[in-house]
């Protein structure tokens, strides 16, 4: 761990959080399920009728703390259902319900409890899960910054479904399902009071009807990883892959996606939108033979049609991720010691 007190960059998902979990938790929960360190645990539930045979559970919980509490295409409601909606599909598991815990602080406004509320309800629905328990606590004026939300997800995990960070081989085609960046630039800007000729929107959206399509359209097997790029944005996502599976990874810069509204206001802010935030994105890892099938069915999705091919999986540089620029030059791109955005999820 760095240093005797935790600092903002602990919850970046950078390296500094990394060693918090892996030094502090790991070292006390120390477990099987919990080692994977993916998005969702996937746990088996034997049958009392067949021991032998399992259903299998994808559990995962978050909690949401972003300032602003509304933003352009979203609200913290709208990004807590979302983003555990989306680590329960990137463990291949179909969502089915959640439970919401509100920590309030006093002086929030009930219309916008309200608001953050029906909002949460209105994406359950698109989602397909349902809310179906919760608890509510207030705390002191200047103890929540208005609003913190916990938000735990279950959900099942169809047969022959194997998806995890571990899975990853040579070869393997890294597929990005649409442009970087939307949802924390769109934080950034709305706390800086920027303003550009295209507003930018948070591209907060769940993804789990993108994940299912993708599911049916490749042979069973064929996906190996999957992983929303949030925290730390597709960098880190990347660099959780090849330290999990023991390969390298390279991707081409002039493959991934950007809105020139995102590059623009990262250059202004001084980021590198690689590891900027996302909210509706998803990175997967496929076989090669699948890439081609697996594009087509991520293009025919609302939330997919910037999908693209953005690198392959190697022998080299195992356990890093290496970016070929535009310029023809290969450079590291590590993961962060803290994070550009505090505060963005």
């Amino acid at each position: 761990m760095s240093g005797d007190v935790i600092l903002l960059a602990h919850g970046s998902g950078g390296k500094l959080g990394q060693d918090l979990v892996e030094n502090l938790f790991l070292r006390h929960f120390d477990n099987p399920t919990l080692l994977k360190l993916d998005d969702s645990a996937v746990l088996p539930i034997p049958s009392p009728q067949c021991p032998a045979a399992s259903t299998r559970l994808a559990l995962t919980t978050d909690s949401y703390v972003v300032s602003p509490l509304f933003f352009p295409g979203g609200d913290i409601g709208k990004l807590a259902v979302c983003g555990t909606v989306n680590d329960l599909s990137m463990s291949g598991a179909m969502p089915l319900w959640l439970s919401a815990g509100f920590i309030l602080e006093e002086g929030l406004l009930l219309a916008e409890l309200e608001r953050i509320v029906v909002s949460m309800a209105a994406t359950a629905e698109r989602a397909g899960v349902q809310i179906v328990t919760g608890d509510t606590k207030v705390v002191d004026r200047g103890s929540a910054d208005r609003l913190f939300i916990n938000t735990t997800g279950v959900g099942l995990v169809p047969p022959g479904i194997e998806i995890a960070g571990d899975r990853a081989l040579p070869g393997d085609a890294v597929i990005l399902s649409g442009t970087i960046g939307d949802h924390g630039m769109t934080i950034m800007t709305q706390r800086e009071g920027l303003q550009f000729d295209s507003p930018l929107e948070s591209d907060c959206a769940p993804l789990n009807g993108m994940v299912g399509g993708l599911l049916e359209a490749v042979p069973p097997g064929s996906i190996r990883c999957l992983r929303d790029p949030t925290r730390g944005g597709l960098a880190t996502a990347l660099n959780e892959l090849a330290g999990r599976s023991g390969s390298g990874i390279q991707i081409d810069e002039t493959a991934i996606p950007i809105r020139d509204e995102v590059r623009g206001a990262c250059e202004l802010l001084g980021l590198d939108p690689l590891y900027v935030a996302n909210e509706g994105k998803l990175v997967a890892i496929v076989t090669p033979e699948a890439a081609e099938a697996a594009l087509t069915s991520l293009h025919a999705h609302e939330f997919g049609q910037g999908a693209a091919l953005i690198g392959r999986v190697t022998e080299a540089h195992a356990g890093r991720v290496v970016l070929r620029t535009a310029l023809g030059a290969r450079r590291v791109v590590d993961t962060l010691a803290g994070e550009q955005l505090p505060r963005i999820c």
